[in-house]
């Protein structure tokens, strides 16, 4: 099983003293982190994608690409590739050179984001979100395994006789997961195509996020990609720990009470009960987190979220190396106790799709499912409507 840390990016003052970093400051301590997650023996370090102020990463390739060439076993992944907004074409060129200089250490997560405006800012409509996100990556996966892919489509101009360049490592695609918070149809879209389905559930209930993995899990089985508890779920998680509950929730509460995405809203006690954020020990953390398994099934990838709200950067770097250290490998091993054989215990990889070779019959399952064109996609999306949101 994977575990790592993602970060949004935010730059936030520090409620405790006032400080706010800059840009520059920020940019250098997610580059810390994720050396950090290396040391330790995390396995996935994962960025977000954000245009626009507090946030600072607007190119996750350019930082990826980066932290690859400064480390040795770590694998990146994106919190949110921005699949509406993005020219699948630039994303085919530039995740398939980040393979090639990662060694494969990569994989990416689509996603239609959560600002609104970036729609506008890249010449798109809002209202055309779940379309674009159905052409968009089916043009995609075209570009990744046609030598010259003639296309056309309602968003973007044509493409004839093109070829993206550089072709994708060893002729293997990166490994594909679909973000979605609420949005069944691309919980749909994700089983269709026998890709990884990441519920980024960090602001939910267990209740919720079990009816979108549950509902990606049939869809995956409905397909032919295998049994629905074989489907490659990952989840999202939110953690402060200190020797004694008291002491992780008087240093962790100014940070939360302040936090921007949800200060000044519930109190710490009613959001850590409705959501994944536990505040307290390592103990309590692994037996919440052990617990989800229960709900959702069992799952893949775990990535958590640890460097927001301001925490200072000593605090973050302390968080992550408890993470690592105390939390993962208890966590794994417990995981894997009650794993079934039958159920994958990693994501697939570079090494693990390689290996398949280019008959394997999970790769003739996933292409037999392509859509003769994208008005399939839609369809097979549309199945959804009516589902519980």
């Amino acid at each position: 099983m994977q575990f790592g840390i993602f970060s949004v990016g935010d730059v936030t003052t520090d409620p405790t003293n006032g400080t706010t970093p800059s840009e520059a400051r920020r940019i250098q301590a997610m580059t810390k982190y994720a050396l950090k997650a290396e040391e330790v023996g995390l396995d996935v370090f994962a960025t977000g994608e954000h245009h626009n102020p507090p946030f600072v990463p607007s190119s996750p390739t350019t930082h990826l690409g980066y932290l690859a060439a400064q480390t040795k076993n770590l694998k990146f992944s994106t919190a949110t590739t921005l699949i509406t907004t993005n020219d699948p074409v630039k994303i085919a060129e530039d995740f398939a050179f980040l393979q090639h200089i990662s060694g494969g250490r990569v994989d990416l997560t689509m996603g239609r984001g959560n600002t609104g405006p970036v729609y506008p800012w890249f010449g798109k409509d809002i209202r055309d979100g779940i379309p674009l996100a159905i052409e968009n990556y089916h043009l995609l996966r075209k570009l990744w395994r046609e030598p010259v892919v003639n296309w056309s489509g309602k968003f973007r101009t044509p493409l004839q006789n093109y070829t993206s360049t550089p072709a994708p490592l060893d002729g293997v695609p990166p490994f594909v997961w679909h973000g979605s918070i609420r949005s069944t149809e691309i919980a749909e879209q994700a089983a269709y195509y026998g890709d990884g389905f990441f519920h980024n559930n960090i602001f939910w209930n267990i209740e919720h996020t079990a009816a979108m993995v549950n509902l990606y899990r049939q869809r995956f089985e409905h397909y032919g990609h295998g049994s629905a508890d074989q489907a490659i779920v990952g989840l999202g998680g939110q953690f402060f720990a200190a020797d004694t509950e008291a002491e992780a929730k008087r240093i962790f509460r100014p940070y939360f009470d302040n936090a921007p995405v949800y200060g000044h809203g519930p109190s710490m006690e009613d959001f850590t009960r409705a959501t994944p954020l536990t505040v307290g020990t390592v103990d309590q953390i692994i037996e919440r987190y052990l617990g989800y398994a229960d709900q959702v099934g069992d799952f893949q990838r775990l990535l958590f979220l640890l460097d927001h709200a301001g925490l200072p950067e000593e605090l973050v770097l302390e968080q992550i190396e408890i993470l690592g250290k105390e939390i993962a490998p208890v966590l794994r091993t417990e995981f894997e106790r009650r794993r079934p054989a039958h159920v994958p215990s990693d994501p697939p990889t570079h090494a693990s799709l390689v290996a398949e070779g280019p008959e394997s019959s999970h790769r003739k399952v996933i292409n037999a499912v392509v859509p003769e064109s994208d008005d399939d996609a839609t369809a097979a999306s549309s199945q959804t409507e009516g589902v519980s949101r």
